[in-house]
């Protein structure tokens, strides 16, 4: 079954590493969402965080999981929080790959940043349970993300009931 998947990463600092799981992932005719023109992107930045967070919202509609491409800052990016966020909420699959080991445009690979999906947690039965228990993370090189991206998106929709 085709996915619709979001992708959600840092633009600035992660676009070329992103780009490269993303071109890995359509060229097997998948649908992916999350990615757009920098120019356009370089509009909506620009406006307040209810009209981004509208704008990410269509973004996200019509799919199913959301994958967090984690580079050196994501952790630390509000929009990806809000991605984040929002896709508990819709009760999207979720999962992490870490990118910091993909060679830039320059052949440069980047420091491993945090979990991002340490920065949330939910209460259950008095109990905190923070999402990076829930949601998986990989790394793109070392556990073969090339092969094994259809893999874990149907797996983390799977989980959901998607």
């Amino acid at each position: 079954m085709a996915r619709h998947t979001f992708f959600s990463f840092h633009h600035q600092r992660d676009s070329w590493r992103a780009a490269q799981v993303r071109n890995c992932w359509v060229t097997k005719d998948r649908i992916d969402a999350g990615f757009w023109d920098a120019a356009e992107w370089e509009e909506v930045k620009k406006k307040d965080d209810a009209s981004i967070h509208n704008w990410i919202d269509e973004q996200m509609k019509g799919t199913s999981v959301t994958v967090v491409l984690i580079g050196a800052q994501t952790s630390q990016r509000k929009h990806v929080g809000y991605e984040i966020s929002r896709s508990y909420t819709l009760g999207k699959g979720m999962l992490g790959i870490y990118i910091h080991n993909v060679k830039n445009k320059d052949g440069h690979t980047d420091t491993k940043g945090a979990n991002p999906f340490s920065n949330w947690q939910i209460t259950k039965n008095g109990q905190k349970t923070y999402f990076s228990s829930i949601f998986p993370t990989y790394d793109w090189v070392s556990d073969n993300g090339r092969a094994n991206i259809g893999f874990w998106i149907e797996d983390a929709a799977k989980k959901v009931g998607r």
